[in-house]
C-alpha cells in the first residue's frame, strides 16, 4: 500500500462527541455531589450554515437534525443533533461551533466513497465466494458500521469451512478526492479439527462402537483424506440423531443424549466433543398385532408376515420397514392412502414393548388422471407410454414403481425421477403426477484417447437418443485407431405406427487388424473388412419379457499383408502360419437370428437391483457362403445391499457349430474371424484376446555358454491366438460406496472375481516339419535345454508358377558374377525362355532356422481372477483403471496387471 497510511477500523470510536462536550459544557454530568442548577436558558438559532461538505448538498444535512433557523435551542438540542448526522452514515465527523452566539456552523467531514474491495491472504476461500456475501461494494459510502459486519461475516464463512481460527483485519487506504479502499487482510488459520469425541453414560458400548455410527471422525493421521474430521455444528445435530437410531434398532427405547457441547481449544485449532447420554433398559418385542380398518385385510394373516417377532429385541427399524411394508401391501390392492400407525404397549417393569399397527379405514384408490410436467422437447406420448397404470384404472402400487423405472431407463430425464401421489377430487381418486426434468439427448462428440487395447484413439459420434422428441434413436459413428476402424449409421424407432413394436436399422463398414507380438513390437498379422447392413425387429411377450429377430448381411475379407507374409505371389505358411493362410479369402454372410430377453432391472443405465437373461440364436446360411448355427446365452442380477453396496452376479457363455464339411484335414470348418475369443476387457486380468486355443512359435537361442536353447522370453514368442467354438465367462462384483465427496468426482471402485474358458476347435496341422539332429550313431540329439535339436529347413525357391529357379555364374568383360534363371543348365537370355549351354546350375535354396510350434490353450479348465477397478467421471473423459491377478491359468495364456482406458471430449 506503499506511503500510504493504513487506519486501523475495527476499534474506531465515534468522532465528534468531544467537540460537542467541548462546545456544551452545561450537558456534562456532575461527578460529585452538588447544589441544583437553574438549566440554562433557551437561546434562538440566528443563522445556521455548514461547512465541509463536498458531495452533499447542505439542505440535505441539516434534514438530518431539528435545527432552524427562528428556533431556540439547547445544549441538549445540539448533542442529538451531532447524534443524528453521525446516525445518518453520511458523516464521519461532525463538529457544531457558535453555539453561545446562535450563528451555528455545522461543520462536517463526509465519509468516503469506496473505490474498490481488496481481499488479501485468502486462499481457501476464493473471491467469488466472499464478496458477494459482504455489504461493502465499489462506490458506496464508506462506514465503520458495514466494515465490522462485514468482517464477522467473513469470519463465519470461514467458520462454515472449519476454520474457526481465522483472522480478518479490516484496513483502508486513504485515495484522492476522499475516496478510501477497503482492504480485508485475511489470516485463514488451519481448518479446526475435532481432536477427541468423548462420550459420557455410555455402559453397555464402548466409545469406539459408538464412534463408528457418528459422521463426525476424530482426527488421525490416517484420515488426512476425510473432509469429516473438522467441525461442522450441524453434523453434530446428525451425529446425536445417528446415536439414537443405533441405540433404537438395539432394543434402547429410552434412550436419549443429554446434552452435546463441542469446545474450542485455546489455540483455536482443534475442537472437543463430550456426549452426555443415558441409556436405559433394553427392551423386547411383547404382542405384534395389526389392526385393520380395511374389511379386504386378515389383520393376523397382516401380523405373521411382518419380520418382526415377539421376544425378539425392539428394533426401531424394524418397525419402521412393517409401516412400509404395509403401506405397500395396501397400496397393492388399490389403497393408495391408507394410514399405517404404529401404537406402542410400553412394559417397563416386563421390559416389553407390544405393537398394534393400526391401519385406518379407507377406500379403494382409481387413478383419476396422470399429470406430466417439466417436459419441453419429449412429447407427452412417450412417457405416457412407460405408463404400467392408465386414467381409470384401480390404482396399484407395484404397478407405479414399476412406471417409474421404466421411464427412469429411457435415459431421457434427471436420475431419481419418481412419480407423486396426489389426492383426487374425492376420496377414491388419485392423482399421479410425474414431474419430469429433461437432459441433453443430444450428443456431438469428438474425442482422443489411449487404450491399453488400440493404443492411440480417434472418435467421433452424432447422435440424438429422442429424435423429434418421439423416443427415436438416431445415431453416426466412427472410429479410428491403429488397429480398428470403423463408421456406422443408425436408426431405431421403438413404437412402430404407436405399435409396441420396435424397429431399427444399421449400416456399417468396419476394419479390424489381429496382430501379435514380436519382442516389444505390436505386428499385424490378418485384417478383416466387414461391410454390410443389420435390421432388428422386437416386440413385448410380457411386461418383463420380449423377442426379437434380426438379419444381417455382410462381405468380409480376410486377408494378410503380402510384404510380410507372401513368398512369391502367395501366401507363405513358414512365415504366416498355415492357420491363418488357411483363412484368406472373401465370403459373403447372410444371418438371421433371434433373441429372448427377460428384463426386470430397475434402471438400465446404471442398475442398482433387478435381473436381465438374454437368449440369442443366429443361423447364417440364408443365401452367402457361410453356413453355421450359433447361440449365446447372458444373464445378470443386481442386489443393493444398503448403504451404498451394489452386489452383482454376470455370466455368459456361447457355442457356435458349423454346418459345413471341413476344408481339410487340420482346418476347422468356423472361419477364423467367426469364432470367439476370450480376454480384456471383458475377462480382466489377461490380454486382449488372451485366453483359449494359440499357436506359440518358439525360437531357438544361445545361452551364455553358447549353448543352443529355446527361448523363455514371452514377448520373444510369436503368439497367435486362433478363438474357439465354445467359451463361458462369470463375474461377481461388489460396487464399494465412497463419501459424498468422491461421489461428486464420479469415483465408484469395485472389487471382483472372474472365471471363463474358451475352448473347442480343430488341432490344426504344423506349419514345417524340421528333422531332429542324430550323432554318429543314428541317434537323436537333444538341447542342454532338453528340447530337441533340429537342422535347419532348406526349400527351393521358385517363381510365382512354381518354376525352379537356379544360380549361374557368368564372367563378361572380365567380371565375373551370378544371375538367376529358370535353367537347371545354360543360361536363357530372356527369363523362362529356351536355355543354351552345358555349364550345370546351382538350384536356389532358402534356409529356415528351425523353431518349435507348440497348440496350447484349447481346454475348457476354468481360469479364475481377482481384482480392483475405479470407474472415474475424470476431466479427462470417463477412465476406467482395473489391477487384477490370474489365481488360475494354464500354459499359454497371456495374464495382464494393469489395464486403463481414458478418453477426452473437445
Amino acid at each position: 500500500m506503499g506511503a500510504l497510511g493504513s487506519v486501523l477500523l475495527a476499534g474506531t470510536m465515534l468522532a465528534g462527541v468531544a467537540e460537542a462536550q467541548t462546545a456544551a459544557p452545561a450537558a456534562q454530568a456532575p461527578t460529585a455531589p452538588a447544589p441544583a442548577v437553574q438549566a440554562a436558558p433557551a437561546r434562538t438559532i440566528k443563522s445556521l450554515r455548514v461547512l465541509g461538505n463536498q458531495r452533499i448538498e447542505p439542505d440535505t444535512v441539516l434534514s438530518y437534525t431539528k435545527l432552524r433557523v427562528g428556533q431556540p435551542y439547547t445544549n441538549e438540542t445540539v448533542d442529538q443533533a451531532i447524534k443524528d448526522l453521525l446516525a445518518s452514515d453520511l458523516l464521519q465527523t461532525v463538529q457544531i461551533e457558535g453555539v453561545e452566539t446562535g450563528d451555528l456552523i455545522v461543520r462536517v467531514v463526509e465519509n468516503p466513497i469506496i473505490n474498490r474491495i481488496v481481499l488479501e491472504g485468502n486462499k481457501r476461500l476464493k473471491n467469488d465466494k466472499i464478496l458477494p456475501e459482504i455489504k461493502l461494494k465499489p462506490r458506496q459510502i464508506f462506514t465503520r458500521t458495514a466494515v465490522r459486519a462485514d468482517v464477522a461475516r467473513i469470519i463465519e464463512l470461514y467458520r462454515r469451512q472449519g476454520r474457526f481460527a481465522a483472522v480478518v483485519e479490516p484496513k483502508q487506504v486513504n485515495l484522492d478526492q476522499n475516496r478510501v479502499d477497503v482492504v480485508f487482510e485475511i489470516t485463514e488459520g488451519p481448518k479446526s479439527k475435532v481432536r477427541q469425541i468423548n462420550i459420557i453414560g455410555n455402559e453397555k458400548y464402548d466409545d469406539d462402537e459408538l464412534r463408528k455410527q457418528m459422521a463426525t471422525k476424530q482426527a488421525r493421521f490416517f484420515r488426512f483424506f476425510s473432509s469429516n474430521t473438522s467441525y461442522d455444528q450441524d453434523r453434530l445435530a446428525y451425529d446425536q440423531q445417528k446415536l439414537r437410531q443405533f441405540y433404537l434398532t438395539e432394543g434402547y427405547a429410552d434412550f436419549r443424549v443429554i446434552s452435546a457441547v463441542a469446545e474450542l481449544t485455546p489455540d483455536k485449532e482443534d475442537f472437543i466433543i463430550t456426549y452426555v447420554v443415558e441409556e436405559g433398559p433394553r427392551y423386547k418385542f411383547g404382542d405384534v398385532e395389526v389392526d385393520s380398518g380395511i374389511r379386504d385385510f386378515d389383520g393376523a394373516k397382516l401380523a405373521a408376515g411382518l419380520p418382526i417377532k415377539k421376544g425378539n429385541w425392539f428394533n426401531a427399524k424394524q418397525v419402521e420397514d412393517s409401516v412400509t411394508s404395509l403401506t405397500e401391501t395396501a397400496g397393492l390392492f388399490g389403497y393408495a392412502f391408507a394410514d399405517v400407525r404404529p401404537e406402542y404397549r410400553r412394559d417397563a417393569e416386563n421390559l416389553t414393548m407390544g405393537l398394534t399397527f393400526n391401519i385406518a379405514e379407507s377406500s379403494r384408490t382409481y387413478v383419476e388422471r396422470i399429470e406430466i410436467t417439466g417436459n419441453t422437447q419429449t412429447q407427452d406420448e412417450v412417457i405416457r407410454r412407460e405408463m404400467r397404470l392408465s386414467e381409470g384404472d384401480a390404482y396399484n402400487s407395484f404397478l407405479r414403481k414399476r412406471s417409474q423405472d421404466r421411464v427412469n431407463s429411457l435415459g431421457f430425464f434427471q436420475d431419481k425421477f419418481e412419480i407423486e401421489e396426489k389426492e383426487g377430487s374425492a376420496p377414491d381418486r388419485v392423482v399421479l403426477g410425474a414431474n419430469v426434468e429433461e437432459r441433453s439427448t443430444g450428443e456431438l462428440t469428438l474425442s482422443a484417447g489411449f487404450s491399453s487395447l488400440e493404443r492411440f484413439i480417434l472418435q467421433g459420434s452424432i447422435r440424438q437418443r429422442n429424435f423429434r422428441g418421439k423416443g427415436q434413436d438416431l445415431r453416426l459413428q466412427a472410429n479410428y485407431s491403429s488397429y480398428s476402424k470403423s463408421i456406422e449409421l443408425g436408426f431405431t424407432e421403438p413404437y412402430l405406427f404407436d405399435k409396441n413394436i420396435a424397429l431399427g436399422g444399421t449400416i456399417f463398414r468396419r476394419d479390424y487388424n489381429a496382430f501379435n507380438f514380436i519382442g516389444n513390437n505390436r505386428n499385424t498379422t490378418f485384417s478383416q473388412t466387414s461391410t454390410g447392413f443389420q435390421i432388428v425387429a422386437g416386440v413385448p411377450l410380457t411386461e418383463y419379457w420380449s423377442l426379437s429377430g434380426n438379419y444381417q448381411l455382410s462381405q468380409d475379407n480376410v486377408t494378410l499383408d503380402e510384404s510380410l507374409y507372401y513368398t512369391n505371389g502367395s501366401c507363405d505358411p513358414l512365415r504366416a502360419g498355415r492357420y491363418l493362410c488357411e483363412q484368406i479369402g472373401n465370403r459373403l454372410t447372410s444371418r438371421i437370428g433371434v433373441s429372448l430377453v427377460y428384463d426386470s432391472l430397475n434402471s438400465r443405465l446404471r442398475p442398482t437391483r433387478g435381473q436381465r437373461l438374454v437368449g440369442r440364436l443366429d443361423f447364417a446360411g440364408v443365401g452367402g457362403d457361410v453356413r453355421y448355427l450359433r447361440g449365446t446365452v447372458e444373464g445378470s442380477k443386481f442386489w443393493g445391499l444398503g448403504g451404498g453396496f451394489i452386489f452383482s452376479l454376470n455370466g455368459q457363455g456361447g457355442y457356435i457349430r458349423s454346418l459345413e464339411d471341413s476344408p481339410g484335414p487340420g482346418i476347422d470348418a468356423v472361419r477364423i474371424v467367426d469364432r470367439f475369443y476370450l480376454g480384456e476387457p471383458q475377462f480382466r486380468g489377461f490380454d486382449i484376446r488372451g485366453v483359449g486355443p494359440r499357436v506359440l512359435r518358439v525360437p531357438y537361442t544361445q545361452d551364455e555358454n553358447g549353448n543352443t536353447i529355446l527361448q523363455t522370453d514371452r514377448q520373444s514368442i510369436v503368439d497367435d491366438p486362433l478363438g474357439a467354438k465354445a467359451y463361458y465367462l462369470g463375474r461377481a462384483e461388489l460396487e464399494i460406496p465412497l463419501g459424498s465427496g468422491a461421489q461428486e468426482l464420479g469415483l465408484r471402485p469395485s472389487i471382483y472375481v472372474q472365471a471363463g474358458s474358451l475352448f473347442s476347435i480343430t488341432r490344426p496341422l504344423p506349419t514345417a516339419t524340421f528333422t531332429q539332429a542324430t550323432d554318429s550313431s543314428g541317434n537323436p540329439v537333444f538341447n542342454v535345454d532338453g528340447s530337441p535339436s533340429l537342422l535347419p529347413l532348406v526349400r527351393p525357391v521358385t517363381t510365382d508358377a512354381g518354376q525352379q529357379l537356379y544360380l549361374n555364374s557368368f564372367t563378361e568383360n572380365g567380371v565375373t558374377g551370378t544371375r538367376l534363371t529358370t535353367c537347371s543348365v545354360g543360361y536363357s537370355a530372356t527369363f523362362g525362355g529356351a536355355c543354351a549351354g552345358n555349364d550345370p546350375n546351382a538350384a536356389q535354396t532358402q534356409t529356415i532356422t528351425p523353431f518349435l510350434e507348440r497348440f496350447v490353450g484349447d481346454t475348457p479348465k476354468p481360469r479364475i481372477t481377482v481384482g480392483v477397478g475405479v470407474n472415474w467421471n475424470s476431466p479427462f473423459g470417463p477412465l476406467r483403471i482395473d489391477l487384477a491377478k490370474d489365481l488360475i491359468s494354464v500354459d499359454g495364456d497371456d495374464p495382464k496387471l494393469l489395464t486403463f482406458n481414458v478418453g477426452a471430449a473437445f
